[in-house]
């Protein structure tokens, strides 16, 4: 069978198109996109405030605070955004009108990933936008080079979480189930996962001990894309050393953005694949 026998580009793109004038006309691509903007203003001009300075005098401790909020935030606005994209249509019997039309269900899942994941990546690059031209202007191509490279990285975490509510959605009975599912995922990956693995490696007893767990316990971070997302975001592997905590840890196969990249692309891909099969 080839591709094109069970693959329409067609109706997927109006699928994707469908979902995203969806999110465009309930203002929710604005309103993320506005939240983004002026929580990143405030954190760039009164990140210093402390220290009687307005305005970003540091690249390194700006992109850092701007890190610690898109690891609370867009996991969540993605998995808001994805765990009823089929669940919902389920409840609402409007799925089986879906699949009565001439398409397979998986370009019907493929369609809605792509029109959330645009109202997504348009929502955080442009909530984002005006904090890289004002770092771009305060710190040159240097301020746009790291800018440009943490608005990608915070989309492809919202896009891997994105993947990973729509798994849940074709998995739930009801909406009921995949909110609290998501509620679960989020707490998990973003507050519980490092805690884990802290308890791991004060759980070592001995120094060789604690040496030779460490070494295991610090390629877990591939399990997690919130992890993933902070190793991107730093500048060094010294950076990361001082940072405490789990990023301590991190072996230098790691400090490179490709294999981090790399992982939070297999982060998209997998959950996606799994929700495809799912769905059948």
């Amino acid at each position: 069978m080839s591709m094109g026998e069970w693959f329409d580009a067609r109706q997927v793109a109006a699928l994707a198109g469908r979902e995203f004038r969806d999110r465009m006309r309930n203002r929710w691509v604005l309103a993320v996109a506005a939240v983004f903007t002026a929580l990143s203003l405030a954190i760039g001009y009164f990140g210093g405030a402390e220290q009687g300075v307005l305005g970003p005098r540091s690249l390194e401790l700006v992109i850092t605070s701007l890190a610690s909020l898109v690891i609370y935030l867009v996991p969540m606005i993605a998995l808001l955004l994805g765990f009823d994209a089929v669940v919902g249509e389920r409840e609402r019997g409007s799925l089986d009108l879906l699949l009565s039309l001439p398409l397979t269900r998986g370009e019907l899942l493929l369609g809605k990933y792509l029109g959330l994941a645009a109202a997504l990546v348009l929502a955080t690059a442009g909530g984002f936008a005006l904090m890289a031209l004002l770092l771009a202007r305060q710190f040159g191509w240097a301020g746009l080079y790291h800018t440009l490279g943490f608005v990608a990285s915070a989309v492809l975490l919202g896009l891997a979480f994105l993947s990973l509510a729509l798994w849940l959605s074709v998995l739930s009975r009801d909406r009921a189930q995949a909110s609290g599912l998501a509620i679960g995922l989020w707490f998990f990956f973003v507050l519980v996962f490092d805690l884990l693995l802290l308890g791991m490696l004060v759980a070592g007893s001995g120094a060789d001990a604690q040496h030779a767990a460490t070494d295991w316990i610090a390629w877990l971070l591939l399990l997690n894309p919130a992890d993933l997302f902070r190793i991107v975001n730093a500048f060094s592997l010294d950076q990361l050393r001082s940072a405490g905590g789990v990023a301590s840890i991190v072996p230098p196969a790691l400090a490179s953005p490709w294999p981090t990249g790399a992982a939070l692309l297999a982060w998209i891909a997998v959950p996606l694949a799994l929700a495809a099969r799912s769905f059948r």
